[in-house]
């Protein structure tokens, strides 16, 4: 699972409301400490897998230990990271936090640590319900927003944010023996995944980084009319999410789709169009561009 897609949190931002600002940092230092499990240094698979069942059973202590009514233990039972679980514990407890989506970002990364092929995009989107949408949902939750289509639509920019972090990683996650480009697509237009694993830009690639694009951006904008919906300071901070999303997706078409080659990455000059875009969603009342 990449990076990118927890650089999204807003931990710290001056857009958070400060009273969240806590159980936003420990959502996000629980799923950032399981990825570097699940992707980061030399481990082997086996280690890897040892170390998040492990990981789960203090999730798990961490977990009982907020539904006491005792005080949360110092270390709420971790002996390897105490420093994760417990301000987890202590913000589950807080907010009542949904203790089954926690869960769920383990399943990913255990998924993503066995590195199995996708088949077809539906595949990719059962992925992407695991690795990306609980984040989003533990994120409304805090935010006291529930209604069915704001849960819809959270699902639908967190899905997107993940599917815009893997095109615009594919030739860094090829590298790394990791390919999320469903079957079925490569099959359509004629590639394969040894062709992707070359590195080599080809008219062909470039039409399908053209297409998975596209369905990236259809989902973002599915789900964009969210950050509408979210009150004060935390809709301009989706309201960015949202454009520095989109914006990725412009670099990418800038570069005529070549990202076996290259890494588009946003910087500086970025942000004001993002903020113009931004506002302009709050004018308009769509993520017009």
């Amino acid at each position: 699972m990449g990076v990118g897609h927890y650089e999204n949190f807003p931990v710290a931002s001056v857009l958070c409301p400060p009273r969240l600002r806590p159980a936003v940092a420990a959502i996000y230092h629980f799923a950032r400490t399981a990825d570097d499990l699940a992707d980061e240094g030399t481990a082997d698979q086996a280690t890897r897998l040892s170390d998040l069942t492990e990981y789960r059973h203090d999730l798990e202590a961490a977990l009982a230990a907020a539904a006491s009514a005792a005080p949360v233990p110092a270390g709420a039972g971790s002996r390897r990271w105490p420093q994760v679980f417990l301000p987890l514990a202590e913000q589950v407890r807080a907010f009542s936090l949904p203790t089954a989506l926690l869960h769920a970002l383990l399943d990913a990364f255990v998924q993503d640590v066995r590195n199995p092929p996708y088949a077809d995009r539906a595949a990719v989107l059962d992925y992407c319900a695991r690795s990306a949408n609980p984040v989003g949902r533990l994120l409304l939750h805090l935010y006291g927003i529930s209604d069915v289509l704001a849960g819809e639509r959270s699902d639908a920019v967190c899905t997107a944010l993940q599917l815009i972090n893997f095109w615009q990683d594919l030739g860094r996650d090829l590298r790394a023996g990791r390919c999320y480009v469903p079957a079925s697509d490569l099959e359509g237009f004629g590639c394969t995944r040894a062709d992707l694993a070359s590195g080599r830009d080809t008219v062909a690639t470039r039409a399908l980084v053209a297409a998975l694009c596209g369905w990236a951006r259809d989902l973002m904008l599915r789900g964009a009319p969210l950050a509408l919906q979210v009150p004060g300071r935390a809709g301009w901070e989706l309201r960015l999410v949202v454009q520095g999303g989109l914006r990725v997706l412009e670099r990418i078409g800038r570069m005529d789709h070549a990202t076996l080659s290259r890494r588009p990455a946003l910087g500086v000059r970025d942000l004001p169009p993002m903020l113009w875009r931004a506002w302009r969603m709050s004018a308009t009342g769509t993520a017009a561009q």
